[in-house]
């Protein structure tokens, strides 16, 4: 996960690779719920005065089987609606892989209908040029076309 300076609104925005996430690793679900709880609390500390939203951009490039995990997806969406109501102010899934398909419509059904308004699909070929209808060019990710490098949230 990265923290990547703020979108058109003044909300901090986050970048998670998905491919990057192997659930067999050492600690299991405890260990992610426990990540997912930090790098949270450190977004919401990223927030300007008088904003409550953040905005994750939500990168699958390389996600497969191997990164796929739906207990720790609805154990992040329970932390997410459960212990920070209303913090997500869009969530913008790029780079999607058609075998993630799959598991989505397994995990959809446990969304509220308040976050599925603020997910989007972004496609390939309209990546830059969607992400900057949100983001100014100073703020988003180089990966994306923009101006600003990656900043690993432990260095944050």
């Amino acid at each position: 996960m990265f923290l990547q300076g703020l979108d058109k609104k003044g909300r901090p925005i986050a970048v998670v690779f998905g491919g990057r996430h192997f659930h067999h690793k050492k600690g299991g679900l405890e260990e992610f719920k426990r990540f997912v709880v930090f790098a949270l609390d450190r977004l919401c500390a990223r927030m300007p005065a008088g904003q409550e939203k953040f905005v994750v951009i939500g990168d699958l490039e390389g996600w497969g089987y191997s990164s796929s995990d739906i207990r720790g997806y609805l154990g992040a969406l329970s932390i997410l609606q459960d212990y920070y109501p209303e913090r997500l102010g869009k969530l913008l899934i790029v780079h999607v892989p058609y075998i993630f398909m799959t598991v989505w419509k397994i995990v959809y059904p446990f969304i509220d209908n308040n976050t599925k308004k603020k997910i989007t699909f972004i496609e390939n070929k309209r990546l830059k040029s969607t992400l900057l209808e949100d983001i100014d060019e100073n703020q988003l990710p180089e990966i994306y076309g923009g101006k600003l490098p990656l900043i690993p949230i432990q260095d944050c």
